[in-house]
Order: C-alpha cells, then structure tokens, then sequence
C-alpha cells in the first residue's frame, strides 16, 4: 500500500505552468442518480465550483492566470489505501455566473465585490467499494496577498469531497451549501451571516470552522501537481489566524450548529475562510461523510464621515424668466441616505441621491434653506444656506469691426429682467490687458493682427456677477507692391502685388490694368506706383514701388564710395539696368586676394575685410550677368576706398 503517490500531469490539455492567483475559492459536491445495474456501478453527478476575483486581471505579468481554466482535472483516489482510482477526468464548465454585492448602509462608505463563480459538471460510474472515494482538484496558487496565509500567492488550494464506502452508504448525496453570494463585510461592525448547507438525504448536519487545505505544490510550474489522500496538509496561517480563528474580531468569526456565522471583524484585509459541515446518519448517529468548502470573505475599511454640504450662498442668476433654482448637493454620504431639504417658503422635500434637482418658488427674493443627512440616524449631519432667487441676467455684447490699425467698437447687450446691473467691466484680453469700468460702448484700435479674447463682466444689485467671453479675430493687412526696381528703356515688367483679394494700383497710367494684382507695366516715365489692397472682411493696406528707367541694357558701377557711416556713400554695388540674371559680382584687392563676392545688387559691399574695415585703396571688380535680350554682359573696372 503506498503512503503518497505523486501524479504529475504532462498531458497537452494541462501543460500550462500558469498562476491561477484568480482562483478565491471552491468547492466539490456530488449527487447520486442511482445505480446501474448492468455495470454493478453507482452513478454519480460530480459538480466543482471554483470562485474567482472578478476584478483581478494580470496586466502585463507573465504566466498569471486572469480567466476560469477550461476543462480542468480531477481524480479519484480510493479511501482505503489512497491509490488512484480513476483520473485524471476533465471537467468542462456548464454554468457562470457573476456575484456581486454592494454595501448599502446611510452610515457607510460604499463598497462593492465582484466575483465569478463557474460550474464544473461530469457524470461518473464507480463500484461501491469498502473505504468509499476521495474526488480532488488541487492546484497552485491562491490569491494574492491573503491576510491570513503566509506567501498566500504561492500556496496550493484542495477541493475535495468523500464518497462513502460499502461500510457505510454508497449512495449517499453530499450536502450542498445553498448560498452562492458575495459578502461586503466591514470592520468594527457585527456580523450575521446565515451559511447552511441542505441535504437531499436528511441527514443531521453539523457545521464547524476548519482548516483550508494546501494542494499541488508550492512550485509554480508544477502547478498541476496531485496528492493522495488523506488529505492533512494545511495551508500555512499566519499568527494569530488559523482554521478555527481564520479572521480574529471581537468576539471573533464563529458558525453555529444552524450555519449561521457571527462576529465582529477588527482587521480589514482579505480572509480565507473553512466551513466544514457533517453529514450524520439520523437512525445510528454515525458520521457518513464532511464536505468542505473555502470561501473568500474580504473585509472593509468602511467608516465615512457623514458631511453634509451644500452653496451656503447661492446666486440664481440665470437667464431664464422661471423661478426654479438649480440646488446642487456636495455631501459625503453612505450609499442609501437620504437627504431632508426645508426652505423658507414653507416646503420640503426628500432626495436619495446627490444628483442636481430643481426647487421651484413661487416669485423672486431672498430664502433660506437647509440639508440635513440621514435625519432621525445617528450618522446625520445638517447644514444651512441662502438662496437669492433674482434670475433674468442675460451678458452679451456684438463686435464691429475687425481690421488692426482701426477703430473696432464693442456693445454691451446685456439686459437683468429682475435687478439693475450696477457695474461692467471690459477686459480687451491684450497684454497688458486694457481695462475699461462701466461704459456700455467701447472704442479701441488694436495695432497687431490676432486672435484676442475678449470679456465683459456684469455685476448687479442682487449680488449676481455673469462674464461673457469672445475671440476676437483681429486681421492686419500686409501689401507689398514689389521691390523698388531699374528697368531698361522700353522694356516691359510684370508687377506682383500681394496682401488681399482687391487691388488698385495708382497712377493707373502705363499700366495694363490697375484693377489686378499683377498688370504689366510699359513705360519710359520714372514713377513711384502706390498700391492699395483690401482683405476679404474689409482691412485695407498700401504700400509703394518706384520705377526709374535707364538706358541699356547695362550694368552701371560707380568709381569711388566712403563707408564711413555717414549714410552717405557707404555702399559699393552696382546698378543693372535690364540685366535679368546675376553671375558673380566679384571685388579684389591689388593683390588679387578675393574681399567680397555676391550676386545680390541691393546688398553690396560695406568696405570691410573678416569684419574689419578695409585699407583706403583702389580694388578691382568684375560683374557679369545676362540681359534681357539673352546676351552675355560682363564689365571691369577699379574703386577707390576713401574714408
């Protein structure tokens, strides 16, 4: 006969070496349905209910388990001599269902669980035999951070239940806890909780508080791990806990011979608990079976401070001509109080939630009121508030204009249907802000193009103060009418106007068309063009061109200049008459040291040297470019430096 068999399971439908730190709880029962006579066998209706955290997921964690393992193994030992019987057999889930339940006392903070339960169901045929059967699942690991376990998360579970023998009575049904629920329970208040169990024989049963058992091992990836009866392996406890004290309290957790568990919890935290229940034959009062059940009982920091808040000041400014009065509630509350309003004109009411209500009154004027929480509990708590009831204040004001660097007016709009407005204050949201007191309309020019936000403040004498906010989309026309320019004699120019959608070029005269952004000009006449031009919501902006003729095509250089930063003369560059294209404008000293290279006429060269001013001397340039007949122009000459 072997003391202690080991059955590791290496089979495809258990390989997994997950945690199932989701499992909380469980239990195995069985029912008889009768027996066959052909096979000489009982037949037996095995169910297992596992329970697991409904709010437990695993993340990111590897190897955890977050889900109910489906199927799962059990196996049959015989209760003689703890041989294996039968197994494994895979039990397939036919049933979930959620458990939840939410604690509702005035007094108390809310607090919610949420667990699953899943039902494991398979038929079974066994030979009556002396020392009946051991039907087990065993697997690692329970949940996380148990209060009362030692390394909880690495502690096996045993789920277990014993058919008897032909000593006794093979036919037997095991007793059934009826309860499948979540518990809130919370710390420092009495419990009474009724946990029976049923039995389809009638027998006697008798329940006691027992020690939760280990199962598999402690070694995660031999999670599946299976050990024979007799099943006297109990979890570690953690001091002072054990399997007849599994949470403490004063008076600490016990059950009653009627199934009923009592006791006043200390200790918040997360409790596995053991409820044995006897079956005892009635006639010969011999003990026939003890099914075993662990259950997960969680205990909560519950105590709530009952505040009870509310506006102590409450302006009804709004813009209606009714005479209801939005009453916000503020409280700290249990999760079923209730909420006593009295006001001044003679009415109450009772709420059951914070949400926003209405209190309608009968005309305008001053009131009171008053909240009490949980009137006639002793968790109450009251408070009272004013009420000014003036409604009707509308704030507005329209906009008039949007152009910068011109005169944009605001004007108020704002109207009170049952009080004065006493005050306005303009805020135009430009930095620093400009701020304007009690004017109705409001002039000002804002000199940058963009978005500003704009307010106006009301203030009345019902104590109502109302701010109504705008953007302001500020435009700013930017016209450009084109770069100065040099043209041959009797050659045309395409000018590019930008900044609008509408355009006037004046004087009209040697233009195409003055009317478009970008007519051609043919002319022989020096002239300074002006351009106006205007947006799309009306901003208007000018902006000049001069236009002088030479003869050429040709590229002028002068023969002296004095960068002495007079403002005179400070620049050498030379001047393209109908030169189209740019090659080099190139400067050298009388050595032939390069000093100053570019192609950019309006630049030129300011008479330094690497950032330092230049000797007085004479240099040597070369320019060449190409005109506007496509000809190749290039010219030399020598400057003279003269400070």
């Amino acid at each position: 006969m072997m003391k202690r068999l080991m059955l590791v399971i290496i089979l495809c439908y258990c390989c997994s070496i997950a945690t199932a730190y989701h499992i909380i709880g469980g239990e195995v029962y069985y029912e008889t349905l009768g027996f066959n006579a052909l096979t000489n066998n009982y037949r037996y209706k095995i169910t297992m209910k596992l329970y697991r955290d409904g709010d437990f997921v695993c993340g990111t964690r590897q190897g955890c388990l977050d889900i109910f393992e489906n199927p799962v193994p059990l196996y049959i030992f015989r209760g003689s001599d703890g041989s294996l019987a039968r197994g494994p057999i895979l039990f397939t889930i036919t049933d979930r269902q959620p458990l939840r339940d939410t604690l509702k006392n005035p007094c108390l903070a809310p607090q919610t669980i949420y667990l699953e339960v899943a039902y494991y169901t398979e038929v079974v045929e066994l030979p009556a035999i002396s020392g009946g059967y051991y039907v087990t699942y065993q697997r690692c690991c329970r949940g996380e951070n148990l209060t009362n376990i030692e390394a909880s998360e690495t502690e096996g579970s045993n789920y277990f239940a014993f058919i008897p023998g032909t000593e006794s009575r093979p036919g037997n049904n095991s007793a059934v806890f009826v309860k499948d629920e979540a518990l809130v329970i919370c710390a420092g208040l009495p419990l009474q909780y009724t946990y029976t169990a049923r039995d389809a024989d009638g027998d006697s049963l008798v329940y006691y508080l027992c020690d939760a058992k280990t199962g598999g091992t402690d070694r995660r990836s031999d999670a599946q791990t299976v050990n024979p009866p007799p099943f006297n392996r109990n979890v570690r406890y953690l001091d002072p806990y054990n399997g007849s004290n599994p949470m403490g309290g004063n008076p600490r957790i016990s059950i009653s011979n009627q199934g009923i568990i009592t006791g006043t919890p200390e200790r918040s935290g997360r409790y596995v608990v053991s409820v044995c229940v006897s079956e005892y034959d009635r006639t010969t009062k011999k003990l026939i079976a003890t099914h075993h059940k662990d259950i997960l009982i969680t205990v909560f920091n519950c105590n709530t401070r009952i505040t009870a808040q509310i506006n102590n000041v409450l302006q009804n400014c709004l813009d209606t001509s009714s005479f209801a009065v939005p009453i916000a509630n503020y409280s700290t509350a249990g999760f079923t109080s209730t909420f006593h309003w009295t006001f001044s004109d003679g009415t109450d009411t009772i709420t059951n939630s914070k949400n926003l209500f209405y209190k309608n009154f009968s005309d305008t004027g001053y009131y009171t009121y008053k909240l009490v929480v949980n009137k006639g509990l002793p968790c109450t708590d009251s408070i009272e508030g004013k009420i000014f009831n003036y409604p009707g204040l509308r704030a507005g004001f329209f906009v008039t204009g949007a152009c910068a660097e011109k005169p944009i007016t605001f004007s108020d709009t704002s109207s009170y249907r049952y009080g004065t407005i006493t005050n306005t204050s303009w805020n135009l949201g430009n930095d620093p802000p400009s701020i304007y007191n009690n004017m109705r309309n409001l002039t000002y020019t804002f000199n940058e193009g963009k978005t500003y936000s704009v307010s106006l403040t009301l203030q009345t004498d019902k104590g109502c103060t109302e701010t109504v906010t705008k953007n302001l989309d500020v435009q700013k026309v930017f016209a450009f009418a084109g770069n100065d320019t040099i043209l041959a004699r009797g050659q045309t120019m395409e000018m590019k106007g930008q900044g609008g959608t509408v355009y006037l070029w004046s004087p009209p005269e040697g233009l195409s068309n003055p009317n478009i952004s970008n007519p051609v000009l043919t002319s022989n006449i020096d002239r300074t063009y002006n351009l106006y031009v205007q947006n799309a919501a009306g901003c208007e902006g000018s902006d000049d061109i001069n236009v002088k003729y030479y003869e050429g095509p040709e590229i002028y250089v002068p023969t002296a200049f004095t960068p002495n930063g007079d403002g005179v003369n400070d620049i050498f560059r030379f001047i393209p008459v109908g030169i189209i294209e740019y090659k080099f404008f190139r400067i050298f000293n009388r050595w032939g040291q390069e000093i100053y290279s570019s192609v950019d006429f309006r630049k030129g060269w300011d008479g330094t040297f690497k950032g330092n001013p230049a000797k007085m001397d004479t240099y040597v340039w070369v320019v060449e470019g190409t005109d506007l007949n496509g000809a190749k122009v290039l010219r030399k000459g020598t400057v003279t430096l003269l400070r």
